[in-house]
């Protein structure tokens, strides 16, 4: 008896290790999996598991294994990845609205950038990319965006003159940048290191997690504590992909990526603090790197060197959604 039961559960076993799920979804990312993005395409994969009893499975594939974030944009329409999270300078092609999220010293804190993502004008940018062959499924955030250089460090505006920096591809951050006098340069994220480390570029602008998991802190010597401006993601879904799903599963999806966005807002505000603090430690201990807090006269000398962009804007991006964002 003893034997059968043996037998009966290896079997059992091998049967459940057999069962493939019905439907696979490929994530793909470019940052680190220890990041809030990362974490959250973690987490986002094991509910959806657990929510369809394995009907669907997700694999995720981090720091850009198998696409950048420009090239994912066709990867997800032709089928070879099924989800995504780019940042919103992907998106701006096909929504140029979308750019209102790149717009320096737009909002005042995190909980500024939820109330405008979570209403009205968040909704508009979703409906508009979701009408361009995607499905918009939800913002994550990455967090405030600073100022790093290996040339002079950026206290005031004219300290960013003729100093070369890594952007997205960004028309708002381009024209931020020449509003000060410096020179920006389009490049991948998965470039910014070595860019950085043989001078290419100067310099670039990172929130807290990049600059540390991506280790920019060892090719760079200032940080400037600028909270500039919000790097948020739009994770989507291929279209023709959420079409194939069954309307039971659906639901499933959705209230784990409501659960993964919950935990990836959680996770940002956390791993901020700790963000610094090792960042300041690998100062204290490298001696390379000084790192600088704006004043509130800096950052209002920033925030008005940079306004003079905002009626640009207007037109592309709708001075309705700018005013309504800034309110």
């Amino acid at each position: 008896m003893k034997k059968f039961l043996q037998v009966a559960a290896a079997t059992a076993l091998l049967v459940s290790a057999s069962v493939a799920a019905d439907y696979t979804i490929k994530f793909s990312h470019v940052v680190s999996p220890n990041t809030p993005k990362g974490k959250a395409a973690d987490f986002f994969a094991k509910r959806v598991d657990e929510l369809t009893a394995g009907r669907v499975e997700v694999k995720v594939f981090p720091s850009s294994q198998l696409y950048t974030d420009k090239a994912v944009m066709k990867a997800l329409k032709i089928g070879n990845v099924q989800m995504a999270a780019p940042s919103f300078s992907k998106f701006t092609s096909l929504v140029p609205q979308l750019q209102l999220f790149d717009l320096p010293f737009l909002f005042r804190d995190v909980n500024h950038v939820h109330s405008v993502m979570d209403g009205e004008v968040g909704q508009v940018m979703k409906d508009l990319v979701t009408k361009k062959g995607f499905v918009a499924l939800s913002y994550w955030d990455n967090g405030f965006k600073n100022f790093s250089t290996n040339g002079k460090p950026l206290i005031v505006p004219a300290d960013a003159k003729g100093q070369k920096f890594r952007i997205m591809s960004s028309k708002v951050i381009e024209a931020q940048f020449l509003a000060v006098g410096a020179n920006p340069q389009v490049l991948p994220f998965s470039e910014v290191y070595s860019a950085l480390q043989q001078g290419v570029v100067d310099g670039a602008e990172n929130p807290l997690s990049n600059f540390y998991t991506k280790k920019f802190l060892e090719v760079q010597t200032s940080l400037t504590l600028s909270s500039h401006g919000y790097l948020g993601y739009l994770v989507v879904m291929s279209k023709k992909f959420w079409k194939k799903l069954p309307d039971d599963l659906k639901p499933k999806i959705i209230q784990a990526m409501n659960e993964a966005t919950q935990m990836n807002r959680k996770l940002a505000a956390e791993l901020e603090d700790e963000y610094l603090a090792n960042i300041k430690a690998y100062a204290d201990k490298s001696g390379k790197l000084k790192i600088f807090t704006l004043t509130d006269a800096q950052k209002d000398a920033w925030r008005k060197a940079t306004a003079v962009i905002y009626p640009d804007f207007y037109k592309v991006i709708g001075e309705d959604l700018i005013k309504k964002a800034q309110k």
